[in-house]
């Protein structure tokens, strides 16, 4: 069965059931012990790119903002039975032509993880359309949306399950601040915690 264990801050690791195992955005908490196979890295800021925290396997591969998208244009790859697609991801603090967050499909699962954003027009068209059963929203308020635009987010998006992330500088998990995301499809994992998908 696939599982995320979600390491805290925007950090967290996927395993699928062939035992693929992803790490997307490694920097925080622990469980970096499964040896990667991928590893997805949204942007270059330093609470978001510490690849090498994790154990790699020989074949790792590394996927950075800028391998994604190229000329403007939102690259897809497959890493054995994963399918990822990079989409957009902006705001005032984070570059549009420097920053992606990625679509994972695998074991017929489609995970949604934004990395830093705000509102994008993706967010009710592409997004929206791909019938997502997971996404995961920054919503601190600071360097991201706040919890009232995750949650408008959460609606444009309509995945079945919506995991805040990302919810206050400096810590790993923060309860307050991820029941502050309202919406029917809340899903709330703490930091240390891993759920089956």
């Amino acid at each position: 069965m696939a599982k995320l264990y979600y390491q805290g801050h925007a950090s967290l690791r996927l395993t699928a059931d062939d035992g693929t195992v992803i790490y997307i955005d490694p920097y925080a908490g622990d469980g970096y012990d499964l040896p990667a196979d991928l590893i997805l890295i949204t942007h270059e800021h330093t609470d978001h790119n510490q690849s090498d925290i994790a154990a790699q396997k020989r074949h790792c591969l590394i996927i950075r903002a800028a391998d994604a998208l190229k000329d403007g244009l939102y690259q897809q790859f497959t890493v054995g039975s994963i399918q990822i697609e990079a989409v957009p991801a902006y705001n005032r603090n984070h570059d549009k032509n420097k920053c992606v967050g990625y679509v994972l499909s695998f074991d017929g699962i489609k995970l949604y993880a934004a990395g830093d954003t705000s509102t994008t027009d993706a967010m009710g068209g592409p997004l929206r359309e791909m019938g997502l059963d997971y996404a995961l929203l920054p919503t601190d308020g600071v360097y991201n949306m706040n919890a009232r635009e995750a949650s408008k987010c959460a609606e444009l998006i309509g995945a079945r399950h919506t995991i805040p992330i990302h919810m206050k500088p400096g810590a790993l998990f923060d309860r307050r601040a991820a029941e502050k995301l309202r919406t029917p499809s809340r899903l709330i994992v703490a930091a240390g915690e891993e759920i089956p998908l």
